[in-house]
């Protein structure tokens, strides 16, 4: 990482019973999530699905759309605009509008602002103190963050305390299976796999993880230079935060990271 051209970069690794492999950079520098910001607010969407506030077939968003298909970006909304493109269940359209059509909906049904219902379902009973929406608090793109913090959540996904294990397990699963789509910086997918929140690698070519990235690999990465992956066959998580934009840099060296890290990971297992 020290390589990676970028003015500060942080990161670490977290086994699927929450140690800490090694981190690298200022763990407690905040960063812009972008949109590592939309796992972590579907992670909220999710308690509220527990907690009985929502329905993830109730409507939600442009007609015949239900929060399912915001949360797995097949509503039909444009990528940044209240425009619907395509039928719900139809495309995987990459989506900020739909996420930030999801927190208005969670806003309205619960009647909490999403910001608040975020810290309380989420940030502060991970202990996540300096997370935050920032701007616009947008649920899709607003997040502001430190590696510290992400060591939590990403603990909390591989081992889940907030949510029952299967309802994680359903948003690491596909929704709306064999949908074409566009994966913003690496073109077209087919099909461009989702699960509830969370993006699914299955077999993408080209990808943001690694070549020895298992197809059930899910997370996200972010236009800020920022990335969150969680790979059940490694049994590990990584989360890399920089103040850099993603860009052809970010293509050429995050998969060799991601290689070299679950390289040691497996070498660490095999002896």
């Amino acid at each position: 990482m020290d390589e990676w051209p970028v003015p500060h970069a942080a990161a670490a690794v977290v086994r699927s019973d929450g140690t800490v492999a090694g981190t690298h950079g200022p763990t407690d520098r905040r960063f812009a999530l972008a949109s590592v910001t939309k796992p972590i607010a579907a992670y909220a969407v999710l308690v509220a699905y527990e907690e009985g506030a929502v329905e993830l077939d109730e409507p939600a968003g442009p007609e015949g759309a239900t929060v399912r298909h915001l949360l797995a970006h097949t509503s039909g909304l444009a990528f940044d605009e209240n425009r619907v493109q395509a039928e719900p269940g139809a495309r995987r359209i990459y989506s900020n509008a739909g996420f930030e059509a999801l927190g208005e909906h969670l806003a309205k049904v619960t009647g909490i602002a999403f910001p608040e219902y975020l810290r309380q379902a989420v940030l502060e009973p991970l202990g996540m103190e300096s997370t935050t929406l920032e701007g616009g608090q947008s649920p899709a793109k607003d997040g502001w963050s430190t590696v510290d913090d992400l060591i939590r959540f990403a603990a909390e996904v591989q081992a889940p305390q907030l949510l029952d294990a299967r309802t994680v397990a359903e948003a690491m699963s596909v929704v709306h299976p064999g949908l074409k789509g566009v994966l913003p910086g690496y073109g077209s997918q087919n099909p461009n796999d989702w699960g509830l929140g969370f993006e699914i690698r299955d077999g993408k070519s080209p990808h943001w993880t690694g070549a020895a990235s298992s197809p059930r690999t899910f997370g996200h990465f972010g236009q800020s230079g920022t990335f969150l992956w969680i790979d059940p066959d490694a049994r590990a998580a990584a989360v890399a935060l920089t103040d850099r934009d993603f860009g052809p840099w970010a293509i050429e060296a995050w998969p060799p990271f991601t290689d070299a890290v679950l390289k040691e990971l497996g070498g660490a297992g095999d002896s």
